[in-house]
């Protein structure tokens, strides 16, 4: 909808967010008014804590105030409360709402989570905050990539049972080695972008296959195993969907050389834990570095958490402390493009929730 700048577009804060950062969005045009009241909104916990501290809560008067104030806006910036059960009541309640900025990059689930229909869908749109976390993550599937070809697990091992070994066990070389990439959107790219300057050689996926400069191969889904005959380390990006759900199971798993590097951050979903276990068990994957999980939090009784070639980090990957200052900038992009009647990018698929 062609917005002009004599008509008053209402904008909601409905996340957690630095004053500084709310005057940002203010300034993008003088026909915008930002609605926040931070009393309303939970404290961050450490930076870009979206969903803020649990132990806050809004007496009813202020729950009120919290939703009358998302009642009048065209945009938001953060799904009400950082939930899909916030995202459904404020598109059944606001017809006026035009457009949704969400904080994560793969925020389709959360849409999908809401249960709303296909209709009410089709009112508003929402935008992801995807390529803000790629140069986080594409550093920890770095991270990740190194840990395995150098052993850093066995040596953290080693230095804790204090032990020398008589018998050197060497370091593989990341140089002249094969990467898979799986998704190459804008966080697979940049990963490819890091390990090339490794002199690794990328090959990877993309729903739409097409050449793509610096990458050696790139095939669908159906073409992975295929990718994976030759690949000395694999991360996968991709987001959690129908698509995708188990794309890693025994079947790909048993597709991979024998010692391959398996990173992810993209979503746990995308992966069969069982069938990850029993490659870590007989060598057809020698590391896991895994960001994300099917469960989350990972449950207690994981083998995953003390299995001795498995890196667990708490989906924290992506988190760094310009995240809210990137994503701000994002939204006041967005914002222009919305005020000028453009395309916004970064769209949630409300078909495919990706």
């Amino acid at each position: 909808m062609m917005n002009t700048m004599t008509t008053e577009t209402i904008v909601a804060i409905a996340v957690p967010l630095e004053a500084e950062l709310v005057e940002r969005i203010r300034a993008v045009d003088p026909s915008v008014t930002v609605l926040y009241e931070p009393e309303l909104l939970p404290p961050e916990r450490f930076p870009a804590d979206h969903a803020g501290d649990p132990a806050f809560s809004r007496t009813p008067e202020q729950e009120e105030r919290y939703w009358g104030m998302l009642g009048q806006a065209q945009v938001l910036y953060g799904l009400p409360n950082e939930s899909p059960a916030g995202l459904a009541r404020i598109a059944r309640e606001n017809p006026r709402l035009q457009w949704i900025h969400a904080m994560a990059a793969g925020a389709g689930g959360a849409v999908k989570a809401s249960g709303l229909d296909p209709e009410t869908l089709n009112k508003f749109k929402v935008t992801t905050s995807a390529g803000v976390h790629a140069l986080p993550l594409a550093e920890f599937a770095a991270l990740g990539i190194l840990n395995g070809f150098k052993r850093s697990a066995e040596l953290a091992q080693d230095q804790a049972a204090k032990v020398w070994p008589e018998l050197r066990t060497p370091t593989r070389l990341v140089s002249g080695s094969s990467l898979v990439v799986t998704g190459l959107g804008e966080i697979g790219l940049e990963t490819a972008r890091i390990a090339r300057a490794l002199g690794m050689k990328v090959s990877g996926t993309k729903r739409n296959v097409e050449p793509i400069e610096g990458i050696e191969e790139v095939a669908d889904n159906s073409g992975l195993a295929g990718l994976l005959a030759s690949a000395d380390a694999v991360v996968n990006t991709l987001p959690g969907t129908p698509y995708t759900e188990r794309l890693f199971n025994r079947e790909i798993f048993a597709a991979m050389k024998p010692g391959t590097v398996f990173v992810n951050v993209g979503r746990g979903t995308v992966v069969d834990e069982d069938a990850l276990l029993e490659a870590l068990e007989s060598g057809q994957v020698s590391y896991a570095c895994l960001d994300v999980f099917a469960v989350e939090p990972l449950p207690q009784d994981s083998p995953l958490w003390d299995h001795p070639k498995v890196m667990v980090s708490p989906h924290t990957s992506a988190l760094s402390a310009a995240e809210n200052r990137l994503i701000t900038e994002r939204f006041c992009s967005n914002l222009r493009t919305f005020l000028d009647g453009g395309e916004l990018p970064h769209l949630v698929d409300m078909v495919h929730f990706y």
